[in-house]
This record gives C-alpha cells, sequence and structure tokens, in this order.
C-alpha cells in the first residue's frame, strides 16, 4: 500500500511539476459562435488569468460543472480578474447541439469546439470534464479532471491566488 502511495504521489508531482510550466498548443479549434478557426494560444488575452473547462454534451458532470460556475461567475469577478471559457471535445457532427445547448444556458463566454480531438490530444488528457487554469504569462499552471459538487470552489481559490499575483 506504502509503495502505491508512493506511486501516485510521484506521478502527481511529475503532472503538477509539468503543468507548471506547460506551453499552450497552437493547436486549432473552431469559434462554435462565428465559425471560425482560431488557435488555442491565441484566445487568451495577455496578462489576465483563464480557466478553460473541456466539457462534452453528452458528459452530466461536465455539464453541472459548467452550470454551477456560470452562475458563480458574476460574483467571483467581483472578487478577481480572470476570464472563462469552455472547449467541447464533441465530434463536428455535434456542432449545432453544442451552440444550441450554449444558447440555450445563456453562456456569454467564449466555447469553442475540438472537433478532431487534436487539442485534446495537445494537451495529453483522456476524460472530461477537465479543467485547466492558464496563468497571465500564459502558462498552464493547474490541470484537474473529474467534477464533484463544490469542487469549482476549488479552481476559483487557485483563480483568486494567481490574480493576486
Amino acid at each position: 500500500m506504502k509503495r502505491i502511495l508512493a506511486l501516485a504521489t510521484g506521478l502527481f508531482l511529475t503532472v503538477m511539476a509539468h503543468a507548471q510550466t506547460a506551453e499552450l498548443p497552437e493547436t486549432t479549434i473552431k469559434d462554435v459562435n462565428n465559425g471560425k478557426k482560431v488557435a488555442f494560444n491565441q484566445t487568451f488575452e495577455k496578462g489576465k488569468v483563464t480557466v478553460v473547462s473541456f466539457w462534452a454534451t453528452w458528459c452530466v458532470p461536465c455539464k453541472k460543472e459548467i452550470k454551477n460556475i456560470r452562475e458563480k461567475l458574476t460574483d467571483w469577478k467581483k472578487e478577481a480578474d480572470f476570464n472563462y471559457m469552455t472547449v467541447s471535445i464533441d465530434e463536428s457532427r455535434a456542432e449545432g447541439l453544442v451552440r444550441s445547448y450554449a444558447k440555450s444556458q445563456g453562456w456569454d463566454f467564449p466555447y469553442y469546439i475540438d472537433a478532431n480531438s487534436d487539442l485534446k490530444r495537445s494537451l495529453n488528457f483522456q476524460n472530461v470534464p477537465f479543467t485547466i487554469i492558464v496563468d497571465k504569462t500564459g502558462k498552464v499552471v493547474f490541470m484537474h479532471t473529474g467534477y464533484e459538487e463544490g469542487g469549482e470552489e476549488e479552481v476559483f481559490a487557485k483563480v483568486k491566488e494567481l490574480s493576486a499575483k
């Protein structure tokens, strides 16, 4: 049991060390609102922390996480200066479904689609929900897979810490 714990801890620290220095990939994604393709690393505002939620239309925990974040965004933005966006990993044929879902939920933040999973491969993650935080210098400083009710508070705590720097 101690070996498994040590191995898990080592793996976690390795992933976090990589996350601390990870450059944003130039992988192309599509803006679902206007249909234009854009490089992922060009979707970030320089000098501003950004939270990115990766999701899919079939992923119930993803939708719950985004809904909970959206409900808190107005209050959170009073405490920290940051941006929020989502990237769907649905296939291109589901783009209309992504668009209609986002509109039905009143999303007023950018939402993109990674229809060929190129960005997913670039960031080397397997499952959604998957959340990253990009710091003011454009580096990935936090990665998290999965969602449990209230998990968005951990993300926001990290955002506040990074925004204050």
